[in-house]
Formats: structure tokens, C-alpha cells, sequence
């Protein structure tokens, strides 16, 4: 199984710092943002990775090179020079879908950082391959920058009825949605709303950590609290 990390935009809120870093690259916890995700899909066996690049897009390989170092093979999807260049998360998946192989793959922020484990993807793609669905999305609690969610869960679909949930930037997904879709600047959201109401959209709950840093005050927080963590041998 591929995953491929978003990493193209610029993280406009985490300015000046994104300025000359790309948001994935900035540091918290003593790793680069990017890098919570790399290991994590390692721990769970997922060490082939696309990662799609624009804003800054020179500086990721000297910072990540080929993924050797991690236990991983990383490729780049390359969209441009700069955050003008990036194609939104439905386009960059169109642009990188050559790079991920027929199969399910993962697709995921590479700005959050979270303690979920991948594994827990494994029924989902079993059920993708099978073609009972052919998405499935990780949601998890609101948080006070996004009060009012994004999608709602219901016996394991994702539909647009309340409560409402955030979207966790953690999907699986089936080549075949996007094999009739241009590799322009799209957004994931609302198009994959209809096949959500069509039922061929699962989800699931997750509660434990996650943080998807907004700005710079978070970014520090963040920082204090996953060092923390590691005093404790918790992170």
C-alpha cells in the first residue's frame, strides 16, 4: 500500500515562518512536522510515499531525501514552484495518481500530528478493494478554530447530516474516483459528497491526538506539548 502526503500549500496563518519554510517543515516535538506522519505510516508498514509539493518545493528533498533514513521510499509530485502552483487536494491527487499504483492508497495532511495508527485503515481497504466503497474518511472531534465541523457519521458512512465532525486529513481512497479527473486546481470538498450520498463513503471516530496548527501560537503549544510528552515517555 502508497500513501501520499499533501504537503504543497503555504500555510498562509503560519506566516512569516512559512515565508522561507514550508509549513510540513516547520518543527515541533524536535521533528519536522512532515516528519510525525513519515514514521508513523512506517510503523504501520506503509513505507512506499508520494508527496506533493509546489509552495517552496525546492527545499523538501534536501530535508527528506529519498526517505532511506526514515525506512521509507519517498517520491515527489512536483506541481510547481510555488503555493500559486498548488493544485488543492483533489488535483494533487489527480497529479500524483500515477505515482500510487492501482491499489487503495492513504491519503494524508502533512501538517497534522497525530498519534493515530494506520493500521486501523486496514479494513477499509480491504472493503475499497472488494468494492463495497470506495472511500473512507478519518474524523475526529471539533476543534475552537472549526466549531461547527465538517460531515456527519452514521453506521460507518460519512453523510451531510448532523452532529457534525472535523475531517482529520486522514483518508483511503480508490484510484478509481479520480480516473476520470483532470489534474487541475480542485477541492476535494464538496465533490466527494456525492459519492457520500450514494453510500460509497465510510468513516470513523477517532479521539485521541490530533493537531492541525493554524498559527504561530499553536505551533508553540504544540512544541511544549509533545516535549512534555516525551519527558513522560508518552510520545
Amino acid at each position: 500500500m502508497r500513501a501520499l502526503i499533501l504537503a504543497a500549500g503555504r500555510g498562509e496563518r503560519l506566516r512569516p515562518l512559512t515565508d522561507v519554510t514550508p509549513k510540513p517543515l516547520l518543527s515541533a516535538g524536535g521533528k519536522r512536522l512532515i516528519e510525525w506522519q513519515i514514521e508513523a505510516l512506517v510503523r504501520a508498514g506503509v513505507t512506499d510515499l508520494v508527496i506533493n509539493i509546489a509552495h517552496l518545493a525546492a527545499a523538501f528533498e534536501p530535508a527528506l531525501g529519498n526517505g532511506a533514513r526514515y525506512g521509507a521510499r519517498i517520491v515527489y509530485s512536483r506541481e510547481g514552484d510555488d503555493a500559486d502552483a498548488a493544485l488543492e487536494t483533489r488535483g494533487g491527487i489527480v497529479k500524483a495518481l500515477p505515482l500510487l499504483g492501482t491499489g487503495p492508497f492513504i491519503a494524508v495532511g502533512g501538517d497534522i500530528v497525530t498519534d493515530f495508527d494506520y493500521r486501523r485503515l486496514a479494513g477499509a481497504t480491504h472493503a475499497i478493494h472488494a468494492g463495497t466503497i470506495d472511500a473512507h474518511l478519518v474524523l475526529t472531534t471539533n476543534p475552537p478554530y472549526h466549531p461547527h465541523g465538517d460531515m456527519g457519521l452514521v453506521d460507518g458512512l460519512i453523510t451531510r447530516a448532523p452532529p457534525w465532525f472535523t475531517y482529520a486529513s486522514i483518508g483511503v481512497f480508490a484510484p478509481r474516483l479520480f480516473a476520470d479527473e483532470a489534474a487541475v486546481k480542485t477541492k476535494l470538498f464538496p465533490w466527494l459528497y456525492a459519492f457520500a450520498d450514494q453510500e460509497r463513503v465510510s468513516g470513523e471516530f477517532f479521539r485521541g491526538r490530533w493537531h492541525n496548527v493554524g498559527a504561530l501560537d499553536d505551533l508553540a503549544a504544540l512544541d511544549r506539548e509533545l516535549r512534555e510528552s516525551k519527558v513522560k515517555g508518552e510520545g
